[in-house]
C-alpha cells in the first residue's frame, strides 16, 4: 500500500534527478493574485516567475502545494471531490517544453509508480477559433507508445488562468483505467484584461497531480475517502455519531462532507484566518457551519468539530505548524460551533412560533429563516 507521504517523496525524488529544485509549501493565502481568495493550484505562487521574473531556485522546480477550491462545493460528498487537497507539480520556467514534460510524466508513471502503458490513455486540446489544435503533444505520446488519444475542447483540455488574467494554455491529461491522474499544462498564452489570448513571451510547463486521487488509484480504491488522507477522520466521525460510513448512501455522503469541510477549515484556521461574514472568513464560516448541519443529519447534538482536529494533525504530521497552532484551531472551532448552535436554536424557535401563529408563511419569512440558518 503506497502512502500519501511515500507518493510525495517519490515524486520529489524523481524530479530532483531531473534537476528540479524543491519548492516550499506556500500558505493558502495568495500573495500575488488579488482576484482569488485562496491558492487553488500549485502554480499560483509562481505567477510572477511564469510571467518572466527569475526564480531564485532556477528554471526547473517541483513540489507539493496545499489548495482550497470552493467552486464545486456542491459536488463534495461524492468519491472524488474535495475542498482541501494537495497538488504535486513540476514546472519549467522557459526551459524544457512539451517533449521533455511528456517524457518525464510517462517515465514517472510507468517506472516509479509501476503503471502499465496499456492502462494509460491521454487527451489533448482539439483547438478552436482562438487557438490551434495541439498536434505536437499527440505526436509525442504516439512516439512513446501511447495510442489511446482523444482530442477535447477548452472545457476539458485547457487550463487557466487561475484568476481573471494571466498564464494559460492547452493541456494534455493522463488517465489510468479511465481515472484522471495527471495534467501537463503548456502555458503558451496569457489572457489579458479584454479576455483575449496572446502569445506568452515565456513558454512554461505547469503540471498537476492530485495526491488524494492518485493514492486511491495506486491502492486500488475507487473512493478517495477510504485512503489514509481521510480514513482516520471518517473513523472519528463514526465514533462520535454511532453511524457507519458504508451503512447507506446518505450517511456515506454526509460523513464525506463533514470530513472534507473540517479538514479544509483546519488548514484555513492554520493560516490565521478566523470565521467572519466576509471573504475568506465567510468561506471558513460556511464550511464549519455546513459541517455542523450535516452533523445534525447524523444525530450529533453536541459540539464535535474540534474532536476531528487530532486525526487531521496525525494525517498531516509533515505540517508541523498544525501541531503548533492546535490550541488556537480548536478554540476557533469551538467558538464558531457554539455561536452557530445558538443561532440555529434561536432560528428554530422563531420559525416554530411562525408556524404556530400563522396558517400561511410568506416567501419572505421563509427566506429570512433560511438566511438565519446560514449554512448554505
Amino acid at each position: 500500500m503506497i502512502s500519501r507521504k511515500k507518493l510525495i517523496s517519490k515524486y520529489i525524488d524523481f524530479f530532483s534527478t531531473k534537476n528540479h529544485k524543491k519548492l516550499v509549501n506556500f500558505p493558502l493565502i495568495p500573495e500575488n493574485d488579488p482576484t482569488v481568495l485562496f491558492i487553488t493550484a500549485g502554480m499560483q505562487p509562481l505567477v510572477p516567475f511564469l510571467l518572466g521574473q527569475k526564480h531564485p531556485l532556477g528554471k526547473r522546480l517541483c513540489g507539493v502545494q496545499k489548495c482550497i477550491r470552493t467552486g464545486d462545493i456542491e459536488s463534495v460528498g461524492d468519491k472524488t471531490h474535495h475542498t482541501f487537497f494537495e497538488m504535486l507539480g513540476n514546472w519549467s520556467l522557459g526551459d524544457y517544453w512539451k517533449k521533455e514534460a511528456i517524457e518525464y510524466s510517462l517515465e514517472f508513471l510507468t517506472k516509479d509508480l509501476q503503471i502499465s502503458k496499456e492502462d494509460i490513455s491521454v487527451t489533448c486540446f482539439k483547438g478552436d477559433k482562438e487557438v490551434q489544435k495541439d498536434e505536437e503533444s499527440s505526436k509525442i505520446w504516439q512516439k512513446l507508445g501511447i495510442n489511446k488519444i482523444k482530442f477535447l475542447g477548452k472545457k476539458d483540455n485547457w487550463w487557466g488562468p487561475a484568476g481573471k488574467t494571466g498564464p494559460c494554455g492547452p493541456d494534455t491529461e493522463m488517465f489510468v483505467n479511465g481515472v484522471e491522474i495527471w495534467n501537463d499544462v503548456f502555458m503558451e498564452y496569457e489572457k489579458d484584461t479584454k479576455g483575449k489570448y496572446i502569445q506568452a513571451k515565456q513558454k512554461n510547463v505547469d503540471t498537476g497531480m492530485g495526491v488524494e486521487r492518485t493514492i486511491a488509484l495506486l491502492n486500488n480504491l475507487d473512493d478517495n475517502y477510504l485512503t489514509e488522507a481521510f480514513l482516520p477522520i471518517i473513523k472519528k466521525i463514526e465514533e462520535i455519531s454511532g453511524k457507519k460510513y458504508s451503512s447507506s448512501q446518505e450517511i456515506t455522503r454526509t460523513i464525506r462532507i463533514i470530513a472534507d469541510h473540517i479538514k479544509a477549515a483546519v488548514f484555513i484556521l492554520n493560516d490565521q484566518i478566523v470565521p467572519s461574514n466576509s471573504e475568506r472568513g465567510y468561506v471558513l464560516r460556511r464550511l464549519i457551519r455546513r459541517a455542523i448541519r450535516y452533523g445534525q443529519i447524523l444525530g450529533i447534538k453536541e459540539n464535535f468539530t474540534s474532536k476531528l482536529v487530532n486525526p487531521i494533525i496525525k494525517i498531516y504530521s509533515d505540517y508541523p505548524e498544525l501541531l503548533s497552532n492546535k490550541k488556537e484551531i480548536i478554540n476557533e472551532l469551538e467558538k464558531e460551533e457554539n455561536k452557530f448552535r445558538k443561532t440555529l436554536n434561536s432560528g428554530i424557535r422563531e420559525f416554530a412560533k411562525m408556524v404556530k401563529s400563522k396558517k400561511k408563511i410568506s416567501g419572505k419569512e421563509c427566506f429570512l429563516y433560511t438566511n438565519l440558518m446560514d449554512f448554505l
